[in-house]
């Protein structure tokens, strides 16, 4: 066995960590860097959330025209929500539900 082989086999000392230099006190050295800090990041709200469910891409093709109609009667940055709610109504079969989302729009 080669001396370098032999080496790696035997147990090694544990590496000790650097020291921090000692520092005289003398007032340059900031507050903050002698204090811990703590990594930042958001807070868990609560208990778990429960899983989104996954979504899908529908895409439909429509005028200038059209499309600012549905911006206009969705209101601002709900025209998604509004096209959703009308679509899923209107693909189940429910009259009343699509009658309710035509009635707040007239509404407002």
């Amino acid at each position: 066995m080669s001396k370098r082989k032999a080496d790696e086999t035997t147990t090694r000392k544990p590496r000790k960590e650097p020291e921090a230099p000692a520092t005289e006190g003398n007032g340059t050295e900031p507050e903050a860097a002698a204090a811990p800090t703590k990594p930042k990041g958001r807070k868990a709200k609560g208990g778990a959330k429960e899983p989104r469910p996954e979504l899908v891409v529908f895409a439909l093709r429509m005028t200038a025209e059209e499309r600012a109609a549905l911006h206009k009667a969705a209101g601002p940055a709900k025209a998604t929500k509004f096209a959703r709610a009308l679509l899923t109504a209107a693909s189940r079969g429910d009259a009343k539900a699509v009658a309710d989302i035509v009635a707040a729009v007239q509404t407002s």
